[in-house]
C-alpha cells in the first residue's frame, strides 16, 4: 500500500455489528471487538450502510478507549443517511434488522463525500479515519470518478484521511480505478476466493504493477465455503448445485490433509502478492476466535498441489507460502 496504513493478515469487518440479517446484542458486538483486539487484530472496517449507522456507532464505542495509534479504521462514502418521516418499519429489505429510522441517499458528489466522512466521524466518536472507500459505486461510475474520487484525493492531500480506495463486489470498475486513478487500496468482496478467481484476470496483476493493495472480503462467498450444506448461500442467494458440489469436493480434499475448509478459504487469497489481508465479518467473540485459529491453521504445500491436480484451483494460481503440519 502506498500509505502507512496498516492492515495485517486479518481485519474485522463490522457489517454484522450493524445487525446484518439478524439482530446482534450490544454485548455480543462489544465482545466481538474485544476478542478481535485480544487476538491481535488491529484493522477494522465499517460503513454508514451497515445498520443505518449502527455498525459505526458500535465500533466507535468499542474502539474509543483504545490507543488510537495502535489500530486502523476504515469507513465508506457514497450513501448519506437522512431521517425518515413517519413511523419507521424495518430495514430488512436492505439486509439489516434495524428500525428504518433513516433512508440511504446515494451521493458521490464532492460535497457528499466530505459530508459523509464528517457524519461518519460523528457516529464513530473519533477524530479521523485511516482509510475511506467509495462504497458500491456500480450505478454511479461517472460521478464517482469525476467528483467523489477527486474530493477524496484532496482530503488525502490535506491529511483529513489517510488511504483512499474503492470497495465493491465486482472486478471491472475497481480495475478501472486502479488503472486511471491514484487510489491506495481496493476492498474486493467475493471475487477472489476458492470458488471465484475472477480477480486474477486483470485486477490483481494490475494492482501489483501499480502498487495498489487489495483487501479481500467475502472469502466464504456468503457462507458456502464456511459450511457447504443444503440451503447454504453463495453471494447471498441459495447456492446452485454445481457450486455446492465444488464446495463439497474442496472440503473433502482439504480434510484429507487435516485442514478445515474455513482455514483454506481464509488463507487462499494471501498467496497473491497484491493481497494485503483478508477482511472477515463476525457477530460474536467465538466467531472472531475461530477466524483467528483458522487463519493460523497449518496448511501443507501438498494440499494446494492436490487442489490444482484435481482441477479445484487453476494450475497457475498463486497459493500461500506453506506451513508444516
Amino acid at each position: 500500500m502506498r500509505t502507512t496504513t496498516r492492515v495485517g493478515q486479518l481485519a474485522l469487518g463490522a457489517a454484522a455489528l450493524g445487525n446484518l440479517f439478524h439482530p446482534v446484542s450490544d454485548e455480543d458486538a462489544a465482545a466481538a471487538v474485544e476478542a478481535a483486539w485480544t487476538c491481535g487484530i488491529r484493522a477494522f472496517d465499517t460503513a454508514p450502510h451497515y445498520g443505518l449507522g449502527l455498525s459505526e456507532r458500535r465500533l466507535g464505542d468499542a474502539l474509543r478507549t483504545r490507543p488510537r495509534t495502535q489500530f486502523t479504521l476504515s469507513t465508506k462514502v457514497g450513501r448519506l443517511l437522512r431521517a425518515r418521516a413517519g413511523r419507521p418499519g424495518d430495514d430488512l429489505a436492505n439486509g439489516f434488522a434495524v428500525p428504518a429510522t433513516h433512508e440511504r441517499v446515494w451521493d458521490f458528489s464532492a460535497r457528499g463525500v466530505r459530508t459523509g466522512v464528517e457524519e461518519s466521524l460523528t457516529r464513530l466518536g473519533l477524530d479521523h479515519v485511516d482509510t475511506v472507500y467509495l462504497h458500491d459505486p456500480d450505478g454511479h461510475e461517472r460521478e464517482a470518478l469525476d467528483c467523489a474520487y477527486p474530493e477524496l484525493e484532496r482530503m488525502r492531500a490535506e491529511g483529513t484521511v489517510g488511504a483512499i480506495g474503492v470497495g465493491m463486489n465486482q472486478t471491472a470498475m475497481p480495475t478501472r480505478f486502479v488503472r486511471d486513478t491514484d487510489i491506495d487500496v481496493v476492498l474486493l468482496a467475493g471475487r477472489y476466493s476458492l470458488l471465484d478467481q475472477s480477480a486474477l484476470a486483470a485486477l490483481l496483476p494490475l494492482a501489483v504493477r501499480r502498487g495498489v493493495s487489495v483487501l479481500v472480503g467475502g472469502v466464504f462467498n456468503s457462507g458456502l465455503l464456511a459450511d457447504p450444506r443444503p440451503g447454504a448461500l453463495f453471494d447471498y442467494t441459495p447456492a446452485p448445485a454445481h457450486l455446492m458440489d465444488r464446495a463439497l469436493a474442496l472440503r473433502t480434499l482439504c480434510e484429507t490433509f487435516g485442514v478445515p475448509l474455513r482455514a483454506a478459504a481464509l488463507q487462499f487469497p494471501l498467496g497473491h502478492p497484491a493481497v494485503a489481508g483478508v477482511l472477515l465479518g463476525a457477530r460474536n467473540a467465538s466467531e472472531v476466535t475461530d477466524a483467528t485459529a483458522m487463519i493460523n491453521h497449518p496448511v501443507p504445500e501438498e494440499m494446494w498441489i492436490a487442489l490444482r491436480a484435481h482441477g479445484l484451483l487453476p494450475p497457475d494460481v498463486p497459493t500461500p507460502v506453506p506451513t508444516l503440519l
